[in-house]
């Protein structure tokens, strides 16, 4: 037991998103039946819902393929920069919450954001921006840097 005990805390987070993954495909493949139901129908209306209703499980599937792909990529860059010892540490000193204290984060910040500018080609050095983002609370600055990494590193490779 205590080896899938280590098992489920390594892999904690992959298990959610499997089974967050799953609760939306059948979402998905439930509306997508749906919408097919309300197709078939005689009724004009009901066919204009089931043509608005189909809209949502594409965009929806394309949204979870889209998202899949960010995280391997991120995982694959991650990999990437621990085997050449250039992952951030985490360093920051915290609140006894957990927290990481802002003014720390802010500071750190300073110095991946003068990275990234002297080479804005080198995925790298996004990566890291982005994890300096995340740290100083700013979510959609980080998810912005992450995807500018992604695609140059996606170029490189």
């Amino acid at each position: 037991m205590n080896g899938f005990a280590a098992a489920f805390r390594k892999n904690r987070t992959k298990i959610w998103v499997g089974a967050v993954t799953l609760l939306l495909v059948f979402y998905l493949v439930v509306s997508f039946q749906r919408s097919l139901l309300l197709l078939a129908d005689s009724n004009l209306t009901a066919k204009a819902i089931g043509a608005a209703y189909l809209v949502l499980p594409i965009v929806g599937a394309w949204a979870l393929v889209r998202e899949l792909m960010f995280g391997a990529r991120t995982e694959q860059m991650a990999k990437v920069l621990e085997a050449e010892g250039g992952l951030p540490v985490d360093e920051l000193p915290r609140t006894p919450g957990g927290r990481i204290v802002r003014a720390a984060a802010d500071a750190e910040f300073e110095k991946y954001r003068a990275e990234a500018e002297a080479s804005p080609d080198d995925w790298r050095s996004w990566f890291r921006l982005s994890c300096a983002y995340d740290a100083a609370g700013d979510r959609k600055r980080a998810r912005a840097s992450m995807r500018d990494a992604v695609k140059l590193f996606s170029a490189a490779s």
